[in-house]
């Protein structure tokens, strides 16, 4: 059984979607001005386990993802370039899908807000027909927040709160109410419009999701994610639109929202300039430790950026596919002297607490504590010789059913020379006798040797110098 921390009662449900056995996810994508920071993509990196572990399950998952091409910041930044609105956010589009690819994200279907014109049209179009929209004119359209009772059910925030510093609100003098937002912008300049019967211009900000949702899901769906800066005001604006819109409630059943990643505890954002672009870092780090440190930590805690955490991770994955490698290669025939013991039991209760862990808000690190803790306790008798073959199989099966919810397992990885890794053996093998004079001595080879070892949480990390 399956339960989610749902963020608008603020505990764990039961997960229960709307129709036996299909799922309708959307989750809250990029607006394509420049290139994704890590925390961007921790978000993604989540839902798309969240996506594969639920089609593991034997869901039919349907899952979209929104891709804001239009918006004051992409417009902001052609001009700045002296290029096409259209073209710019074009090129980041692009850009973008090809560092999900990179990062093995391959579970959503990509929506584009320009290529759903007509359904946004349709949106405001019945908003302005029910009276829960107005017009300002020469400005723009905007939703009346006072004809919505129900605003602040997510967040506990209210209307009044709308011009803090985490809010996205256009400003207008004319608005009726504080927190009123703008669903459509009327042209002007040169900026990219369209035609509508109630005057040319462009999407606001937050009805382009409502109506790619209720487009390919209806008024009503399962699941709405996002990072936890669009809880206020972006996500209490779509309940705005659509429940006024349709009539229904609630418009969404589940909503999760992924916590910060921060620099020195602070939220990693473009707009402080501290933030560490997808793009540059995976030129640095195979897209499996990326994966490997973006759910190293519980998806609702803020996670911590460092190079001595990714290098964490470098450990971690190492550590996996080194055990993986002697499943693989290790010998399972009997030999002459050599008991084989049997650990299905062993294995079946790694498997039974994997799938709690997932089951439990998808806690992914605790999986990950699942999966070391097998490791460690077969690494010795693989290393001994003395697993037996069906308990091998089983942990071959276990291990690939691991990774095709997480895809943390590299195909293969650089390794160190035998004489590397025999040291290291020997001076892992000497710290856990508390032999550290000697262990430092042999750290000491290692490196005259021109490599370099870190110990890491996950164990030893052996890079070339």
């Amino acid at each position: 059984m399956t339960k989610i921390l749902n963020t608008i009662s603020g505990k764990k449900e039961e997960f229960l979607p709307r129709e036996e056995g299909k799922i309708k996810m959307f989750v809250c994508g990029p607006t394509v001005y420049d290139y994704i920071h890590i925390g961007n993509a921790r978000t993604f990196v989540f839902f798309d386990v969240v996506a594969k572990y639920l089609r593991y399950k034997e869901y039919k998952v349907d899952y979209i993802q929104n891709i804001t091409d239009i918006d004051n910041k992409i417009i902001e930044r052609a001009q700045k370039d002296n290029a096409d609105p259209l073209k710019y956010a074009q090129k980041y589009t692009e850009i973008f899908k090809q560092d999900m690819q990179a990062l093995d994200v391959t579970s959503a279907e990509f929506k584009n807000a320009t290529d759903h014109i007509p359904e946004v049209i349709k949106q405001i179009q019945t908003l302005l027909d029910k009276r829960n929209a107005y017009v300002i004119g020469n400005d723009g359209i905007y939703f009346n927040l006072s004809t919505f009772a129900d605003y602040g059910k997510l967040s506990g925030r209210t209307a009044g709160m709308a011009d803090d510093a985490v809010s996205r609100i256009d400003d207008s003098d004319k608005k009726r109410n504080r927190g009123d937002f703008a669903l459509w912008k009327f042209s002007r300049d040169n900026d990219p419009s369209w035609p509508a019967p109630f005057g040319t211009g462009r999407p606001g900000w937050h009805i382009e999701d409502t109506a790619i949702t209720e487009k390919y899901f209806g008024p009503q769906y399962d699941i709405h994610g996002g990072g936890q800066d669009l809880i206020f005001p972006h996500h209490e604006a779509e309940i705005a639109q659509q429940e006024s819109v349709s009539g229904k409630k609630p418009f969404v059943k589940y909503w999760m929202h992924v916590a910060f990643v921060v620099s020195k505890e602070q939220k990693m954002s473009k707009s402080l300039d501290n933030f560490e672009t997808v793009h540059e870092l995976l030129k640095k780090y195979p897209k499996e430790v990326l994966r490997f440190y973006l759910l190293s930590g519980y998806y609702r805690s803020p996670l911590d950026f460092s190079g001595k955490i990714l290098r964490q991770s470098e450990a971690g994955v190492r550590r996996i596919y080194e055990f993986v490698q002697k499943l693989h290669h290790g010998n399972t025939e009997r030999t002459k002297g050599a008991e084989k013991k049997n650990y299905e039991k062993r294995v079946e209760k790694a498997r039974q607490e994997f799938f709690e862990a997932m089951d439990d808000d998808f806690n992914t690190p605790q999986a990950f504590a699942t999966l070391f803790d097998l490791i460690r306790d077969l690494n010795i008798p693989l290393a001994n010789n003395s697993l037996d073959k069906n308990s091998v199989e089983n942990t071959k099966k276990f291990v690939e059913e691991v990774d095709s919810v997480l895809e943390i397992i590299p195909p293969e990885q650089k390794e160190a020379p035998d004489e590397i890794l025999n040291l290291i053996e020997k001076r892992e093998k000497l710290r856990k006798e508390k032999n550290w004079k000697e262990a430092d001595n042999i750290r000491a080879q290692i490196e005259d040797l021109g490599w370099r070892v870190e110990d890491t949480i996950y164990g030893p990390l052996v890079v070339k110098k």
